[in-house]
């Protein structure tokens, strides 16, 4: 049995695995609450270590995930505490023949359901830890015995088959269809979502306690939002990056119309520099020059869209969805082995995956081999579109810059970026793997400045560099 300290560093621990910023300091303010609550009080001990290790909401679902494994509400199978002929395993009921019932029509499992739709109803949150974690004994093994799974309990329960007697029970023959019965069954749907959660959490455990709650640490918890990378979004996380993207690409717009503004003087203004010239006789000690005007940078982006990057290729359809509204003129241009423009594709209102696809489907981005080309598709770029970086064009290539060992074109880029006012590159690979096989990252690094970018962290720290 690991001390309180081994559980308190281990869990500091697993929480910054996890991406969530947790300082020495704050770690030794976690230990001086600890001191202030009842330690066998789980409710007041995980409330002490949010207070001091949690800074934003995002970041709770997390903490919570980590905080149930390293500090578990039962060990083993629970039952020590309770009744357990309450909780005894039940026996599979059998066919005449000997064969297993199904679940859904086994005895055993129908009274357990009327057993949870009671719970739900009486919404008694505590009736329900117990009830989940009884199922998960009795229903959450694999078939071969070896792990645990909650799909296993899920199907067997049908919560959400209980809706329609949930609703039925407490309306008591009120009109269907209107606030009582919205309020009701998005009552019921949280209850449902907490008893689903609950089975989560305590397969989560008895992983744990199998496997190693480091591992399954690791394995349970996903980074949070702004260090979550790109390639493993799933689509509902994708929308959550879409907003989050649109402040750092004001951002980005911004600091590039700065960089622009700190350039040359306006032109000259020649009045007032006369008119200033009468108080010291006529000799202009002082020139004055016109403000230049403000305008929105244009923005041109050259993306890579094969297959090794395809999931990035989602962030930078993210990223030039939310530029085009920032920019006078935005150009979006992908590559694999060829060069397309793709700015057609982000008209107002577009679905991002929808883009992809159609982006897959039309797009002329494959020559011959359909691999990545860096070289063939920087000289088709500038073939047919070198009318599209001028001197008021920021350049932003994306991309790995894994050439499969071709002719890279470097002249060509370079000539591209010294038309552009700005060019960079985000690289989407971790840098340690940058100049590894066919990785001419340093190569390009030298034309055009290349920065880290794997997630919102990342890109947020590109963008205040920029400064």
């Amino acid at each position: 049995m690991a001390s309180l300290v081994d559980r308190h560093t281990g869990f500091v621990a697993a929480l910054r695995e996890a991406g969530l910023p947790v300082s020495v300091a704050e770690g030794l303010d976690a230990v001086r609450a600890m001191r202030a609550v009842d330690l066998l009080d789980r409710a007041s001990l995980r409330a002490a270590y949010a207070a001091t290790l949690v800074k934003r909401p995002a970041h709770r679902p997390a903490f919570d995930t980590l905080f149930d494994l390293w500090f578990p509400p039962a060990l083993g199978d629970g039952v020590a505490g309770g009744d357990p002929a309450a909780w005894e395993r039940p026996a599979r009921t059998l066919d005449g023949e000997g064969r297993p019932v199904p679940p859904p029509l086994d005895p055993e499992v129908q009274a357990r359901r009327r057993e949870l739709a009671d719970l739900l109803l009486d919404g008694d949150d505590a009736g329900l830890r117990r009830f989940a974690r009884a199922a998960v004994g009795d229903y959450g093994r694999t078939p071969g015995q070896e792990s645990w799974f909650s799909s296993g309990v899920l199907n067997a329960m049908s919560p959400d088959t209980l809706m329609a007697g949930l609703l039925s029970a407490v309306l008591n023959g009120q009109e269907r269809g209107g606030m009582a019965e919205r309020i009701a069954r998005r009552t019921f749907r949280d209850r449902i979502s907490r008893f689903e959660s609950l089975v989560g959490a305590e397969v989560r455990r008895r992983i744990a306690e199998d496997t190693g709650v480091e591992r399954t640490a690791r394995l349970s918890v996903r980074p949070p939002l702004e260090r979550l990378d790109f390639s493993s979004a799933r689509r509902a996380e994708l929308a959550a990056l879409r907003r989050e993207v649109y402040p750092l690409a004001r951002r980005l717009a911004t600091r590039l119309a700065q960089r622009q503004r700190l350039g040359a003087r306006g032109r000259l203004d020649f009045r007032r520099t006369v008119r200033a010239s009468l108080a010291s006789g006529g000799v202009p000690l002082t020139t004055h020059h016109r403000p230049r005007r403000p305008h929105k940078p244009e923005l041109v982006v050259l993306c890579d869209a094969s297959d090794s990057v395809s999931a990035f290729a989602h962030f930078t359809l993210l990223l030039t969805f939310a530029l085009r509204e920032q920019f006078s003129k935005v150009r979006a241009f992908a590559f694999i082995d060829a060069t397309d423009e793709i700015t057609k594709y982000f008209a107002p209102g577009a679905d991002v995956a929808d883009a992809m696809t159609r982006l897959a489907a039309e797009a002329d981005l494959v020559w011959i081999t359909g691999r990545s080309d860096y070289g063939h598709a920087i000289k088709v770029f500038e073939d047919r579109y070198a009318d599209a970086v001028g001197p008021k064009t920021s350049l932003l290539i994306l991309g790995d810059a894994r050439s499969n060992y071709g002719d890279l074109a470097l002249p060509t880029l370079r000539a591209m970026a010294g038309r552009a006012r700005h060019a960079y590159w985000l690289n989407p690979e971790p840098r340690p793997r940058w100049d590894t096989g066919d990785s001419a990252a340093s190569r390009y690094g030298e034309v055009v400045p290349m920065f880290e970018c794997r997630n919102l962290a990342q890109l947020a720290a590109f963008v205040e560099e920029l400064a």
